[in-house]
């Protein structure tokens, strides 16, 4: 065999089926192998850096070269590679790393259940509804209501609360009652002239209607991420959450906030509760937890939800959920280091003094011909694409824009991500200032190459 069609690329297209990747064209172009990773770095197979703008997927707080955290995992292999949670067993780093959990919520919150991925704790929490509203006699209250272009994940059940189109379209989703209401996205969707707080009162007015029109005894949960993710870096308008809980309080609807990617310190607080005062009587982690160095997620639940679940469980015997992977000794030393760190270094204090440094050089782009709006917070930040910047006319889907955009910064050190036309930034939160600026002037670079790409095919003028 050559070492063409042996090559790790051709191996790659042979044996491993890409998740979020179009199949057709990798059978055509390959992939980018990545070999290493240093600092907010990472290189390919030939050697070649790249700045890793998303942090990974929206993790790797760290970088890719921390090495408390690989000693972390070493000691703990060496000690107890594996154990579980089941029939009363436990591990010290799960029952530290519970309790430590519980010590930052940003409100009192009561037990932790582990699992390996922001999605299975999503799917868990919807699990943990229902079982909470049979509890307390409340059989008929399990519709749960998660916003358009909110992310939530891809199990089936939180595949269905994703508002996503690709995550549902052909995949059967949404299921049963797991309903949609808007997506707070003030520049896109508010109407000529209205304020962010009279855009939020409309928001909290429509889902008031909605919940009524299912009936409120039928409505259990309202899910939301404090800044949507992959929906592309949405910040929520001003009062939006202070409006949204009052309409949940009323109706005696529980509040799941979805923290996977805002959690520990990307917003400039540990948690995006906090930088949007929101009081949820749930909170999903993952991501941060261990900065992405191993699969390790958390669902933390209130009082009330889990003395329901005592009750519950005494009268079937059993609680019978769980994973054989949920609370691994493993993972849960890591991030019980990673959180140690995140403490020591002041992490969250550094996001707060890099994050503005961000916003101002993105916010240099605002007058670029293709930019629309340039958003986000901490460091978590988005720059949209627009094709009429003055009528916020987008781009067709299938023109490809942020896409193209997205390689072309490829092409010269950086790693992105475009979510449609949005191209987000969520960089290791050990970023210096003049990283960057380095990261932003790689972008800037691929965005005047889209710009003549997007002139010459006839898309803009």
């Amino acid at each position: 065999m050559s070492p063409i069609v042996n090559s790790a690329a051709a191996r790659d297209q042979a044996c491993y089926l890409h998740p979020y990747t179009n199949l057709k064209t990798h059978q055509e172009t390959g992939p980018l192998i990545i070999e290493r990773g240093q600092g907010v770095r990472v290189f390919d197979d030939e050697g070649r850096a790249y700045i890793e703008g998303l942090g990974g997927l929206w993790c790797t707080s760290l970088g890719f070269s921390e090495p408390r955290l690989v000693e972390a995992a070493t000691k703990a292999m060496q000690t107890l590679p594996f154990y579980h949670g089941f029939g009363h067993k436990s591990s010290p780093a799960t029952i530290d790393l519970a309790e430590k959990l519980l010590s930052l919520a940003p409100v009192p919150l009561s037990k932790v259940l582990f699992a390996n991925s922001g999605s299975e704790s999503n799917d868990t929490a919807i699990k943990l509804i229902w079982y909470f509203n049979n509890a307390r006699g409340r059989p008929e209250k399990k519709k749960i209501i998660a916003r358009h272009k909110g992310y939530h994940g891809v199990t089936v059940a939180s595949g269905s609360l994703t508002g996503l189109p690709p995550v549902q379209m052909d995949f059967d989703l949404p299921i049963d009652r797991i309903l949609h209401t808007d997506c707070p996205h003030h520049y896109r969707f508010a109407e000529d002239g209205e304020s962010e707080e009279d855009f939020a009162s409309r928001l909290a007015d429509n889902l008031e209607t909605l919940i009524l029109d299912e009936g409120p005894d039928t409505v259990a949960a309202f899910f939301a991420e404090p800044v949507m993710g992959a929906g592309g870096v949405l910040t929520p308008p001003a009062t939006y959450f202070e409006k949204i809980q009052a309409v949940l309080t009323k109706y005696d609807v529980l509040l799941v906030a979805d923290e996977v990617i805002c959690g520990f310190g990307r917003t400039g607080n540990m948690f995006g509760c906090q930088t949007y005062d929101i009081k949820p009587d749930m909170i999903t982690l993952a991501k941060g937890l261990s900065s992405g160095y191993l699969p390790i997620s958390a669902l933390m639940v209130s009082e009330e939800i889990y003395q329901a679940m005592v009750g519950e469980s005494e009268k079937i015997g059993v609680f019978g959920h769980g994973y054989t992977y949920g609370g691994h000794p493993v993972p849960a030393a890591v991030a019980l280091e990673t959180l140690r760190i995140y403490e020591e270094r002041d992490i969250v204090g550094q996001v707060r003094r890099t994050g503005p440094h961000l916003h101002a050089r993105l916010e240099e782009l605002a007058d670029h011909p293709l930019v629309g709006q340039v958003r986000g917070v901490g460091l978590l930040g988005a720059v949209e694409l627009m094709k009429d910047k003055a009528t916020r006319t987008g781009f067709e889907p299938s023109d490809g824009v942020g896409a193209f955009c997205a390689n072309r910064s490829l092409a010269h050190g950086l790693i992105h991500r475009a979510m449609g036309d949005s191209l987000a930034f969520s960089p290791p939160l050990i970023i210096s200032e003049a990283e960057i600026d380095e990261m932003v002037g790689m972008f800037k670079i691929a965005l005047d190459e889209t710009h003549h790409w997007a002139r010459a095919q006839g898309l803009v003028t």
